[in-house]
């Protein structure tokens, strides 16, 4: 069984003070200081005289430890368990739209990069990054100029006149075109 708990504040305006009080002392209750209040639903153990227990006290039974939840009313059946479960918006869905890479043989969905490839170009990438970072010596201090990156054996062609050349000490992937 649950006690409410009334918490009360000092009231802000006087003149509704003494109305609340003097409503309060109609309905038969002792004046207090009335004032808006707070009412906060607890259990009624915060209302009782709290005793210093002794050994001689009883302990408490089983059922005062329980936490009560909610039970459900009546068991599903097995069979709508499994309507449930084998729904089939709860299954998975098998993909048709799988093809093999040109480039590496592996399986992959139609008209989406394969996983492996864009592995490849992260670690590619991720070196050439490296690599300027180590020539222009710190962070925000790229030049304004377009970038060129140069593998071995190329040399630089008339168009990469004034661009920056990053030069690549192993040979250009097949993925990674010369435009």
């Amino acid at each position: 069984m649950a006690a409410l708990v009334l918490v009360a504040f000092p009231s802000p305006l006087p003149g509704v003070h003494r109305f609340l009080q003097s409503f309060w002392g109609r309905l038969g209750g002792r004046s207090s200081p009335w004032a808006p209040a707070l009412a906060v639903q607890g259990p009624p153990s915060l209302l009782e005289h709290v005793e210093e227990k002794t050994e001689s006290a009883e302990s408490p039974s089983f059922l005062e430890s329980i936490f009560w939840m909610a039970a459900p009313k009546s068991r599903r059946t097995i069979e709508v368990n499994r309507c449930r479960r084998r729904n089939p918006r709860n299954l998975i869905k098998l993909k048709r739209n799988i093809d093999v890479c040109p480039q590496c043989g592996n399986l992959k969905q139609k008209h989406i990069l394969c996983g492996y490839c864009y592995e490849k170009v992260k670690k590619e990438t991720y070196a050439i990054r490296k690599q300027m970072g180590i020539l222009e010596g710190g962070p925000h201090k790229a030049p304004t100029v377009e970038t060129v990156v140069l593998y071995e054996g190329e040399k630089p062609r008339e168009k990469d006149e004034g661009k920056r050349i990053i030069e690549r000490n192993r040979k250009r992937p097949s993925w990674f075109t010369l435009d």
